[in-house]
């Protein structure tokens, strides 16, 4: 058998991001050989990465706001990231922290491939070689979709992120950002040619943690989404949940979750338990998202509030009636911290040290999900003009969702919206206008669908980051607000051409060559 000598990616061994170019940097001391469709699985469980997006994208979404007064606490990276500034710390959750993670990641996947190729039969690990495809993949639709602008019409000249294909081989080696179009074309690519790769018996252990075939679709539904692809996302998401109402039995049984207790860590290990068929794809991050969102009196000034959730989100008023009567997975709320939330993040702290406290916080994010899967189908439903099936589709995730008993007519969702005032910071309502790129009739029936969709989606996907994405993708202006005491102070206003809508690169990566975004 032909034996490799690959150079592997160190994650931050040793301290912080020792270099300016580490995000593409190799180890040369690291070295092992990948002989074995064995060890190629194993180094494959290196290519997710453990980094959470969500505290930076929840942060910077309309799911924050900042309360008033003196004793609420915060970190640097809260307040930065929710005035859409300049991030300068790179622990946790950073955006540097994010990059390098996502960037070691894809590499890992790219030694995969590359140790798969000079095996004596690489056929025999095709499963592993569409797990790798999509590891890349879906590392690089995180990072475009944080550091570039969203995908659009200028998308063929907007500055993407690098795409490496290869393992690096030079320390130090340079790459380009190329365009936002050409990455898009890369993941598509690496994710068509995955799909039919993809083989569950390959995963005889942690399954919720790997690529598998339901997690696979999901994620080739969302990026064709993001892609404007709308049959593509039709026909993945219906390979998960089937057509029509085949689809209710795999969404979540949220009638269960609200019989388990608001205490511990109960709900959140419910929520992405391997036997949770809702739970497609979990990701085990080092971050510090899951004490700061939750019930934890930490990072208290700037948070999904009371306010915030009785306006927009978690307790507002719907089609289908008030949220906070109806909605069966309770939220918690204690007002010494003005947080109100969903249990779904669990804070896991892993000791180095305990007689010292010293250890790393570990929480486990549900990348996908067959509700928001769901809403990607119902999204692109709408965007085909295909109301009634979309319809369909937001009415049986609110029956799964809420006590609420009446089916909805399109007739009733359409007027409810066309009714409601859109939002301005003092006068806040879930309605905000949308300004994408491409055509919507304003006060459409498509217009108002969209809204309720949005809607939806935004309340599935609190606390995920997801948010960050929907404000970006249709052009949605959003406040910066000082609440308290029922009252508004709007501090700042995101416009839809805001340079700021899109992160700016780490500084060490900038220093490394690359060119920053426009600020």
């Amino acid at each position: 058998m032909k034996k490799i000598v690959i150079l592997l990616f160190v994650l931050l061994s040793g301290g912080f991001f020792s270099s300016c170019n580490d995000f593409l940097d190799e180890a040369p001391d690291n070295r092992t050989e990948i002989d074995s469709k064995e060890k190629v699985r194993q180094l494959l469980a290196s290519a997710y990465p453990q980094a959470c997006y969500a505290y930076l994208t929840e942060m910077m979404s309309d799911n924050t706001d900042e309360s008033t007064g003196v004793d609420w606490t915060y970190t640097p990276l809260q307040k930065q990231a929710y005035e859409w500034g300049d991030i300068t710390p790179i622990d946790y959750d950073s955006p540097q922290w994010v990059w390098e993670l996502f960037y070691n990641g894809a590499a890992a996947a790219n030694a995969a491939l590359d140790a798969i190729e000079k095996l004596d039969d690489p056929a025999s690990a095709k499963a592993q070689k569409g797990e790798a495809l999509l590891c890349r993949a879906y590392a690089e639709f995180v990072l475009v979709n944080l550091f570039s602008k969203p995908y659009g019409t200028s998308s063929e000249s907007d500055m993407g992120v690098p795409y490496p294909l290869k393992p690096q081989t030079q320390v130090g080696e340079q790459y380009d950002r190329s365009t936002v179009a050409k990455v898009y074309e890369l993941i598509e690519k690496d994710i068509e040619e995955a799909l039919p790769l993809i083989d569950d018996n390959a995963y005889p252990y942690a399954p919720k943690y790997h690529f598998t075939h339901d997690a696979a679709y999901a994620f080739a539904a969302r990026f064709n989404l993001y892609y404007r692809k709308y049959d593509k996302v039709i026909e993945y998401a219906n390979e998960v949940l089937g057509e029509g109402a085949a689809a209710s039995s795999r969404l979540r049984n949220w009638a269960h979750g609200a019989t388990l207790s608001q205490n511990g860590m109960i709900r959140p290990d419910w929520f992405c338990a391997a036997d949770n068929n809702a739970t497609l794809l979990n990701i085990m991050a080092n971050s510090d998202w899951a004490p700061l969102h939750s019930i934890y009196t930490y990072g208290t000034k700037y948070v999904h509030s009371q306010q915030l959730a009785s306006t927009e989100t978690l307790r507002c008023l719907t089609p289908w009636g008030n949220m906070q009567s109806i909605a069966r997975y309770v939220v918690w709320w204690n007002p010494v911290v003005n947080k109100i939330i969903i249990r779904k993040y669990g804070y896991y702290f892993e000791y180095s040290d305990p007689v010292a406290g010293i250890g790393e916080p570990w929480t486990v994010q549900p990348v996908f999900t067959t509700d928001e899967l769901l809403m990607c189908r119902a999204e692109a439903y709408i965007l085909k003009n295909n109301f009634d099936k979309a319809v369909d589709d937001m009415n049986m995730f609110v029956k799964g969702y809420t006590t609420a008993t009446s089916t909805l007519t399109k007739e009733a969702i359409i007027k409810f919206y066309n009714d409601l005032d859109y939002y301005t910071s003092t006068q806040p309502t879930p309605k905000k206008a949308l300004n994408p790129d491409f055509t919507i009739a304003a006060g459409s029936d498509q217009e108002n669908l969209l809204h309720a969709l949005l809607y939806l989606r935004r309340i599935v996907t609190v606390h995920d980051g997801l948010r960050w994405f929907d404000v970006r993708r249709y052009g949605i202006e959003i406040s910066r607000r000082q609440v308290g005491n029922n009252q508004y102070a709007e501090t700042d206003v995101l416009r839809k051409d805001d340079p700021r809508r899109t992160l700016q690169l780490p500084n060490a990566v900038i220093a490394a060559g690359l060119p920053k975004n426009p600020r």
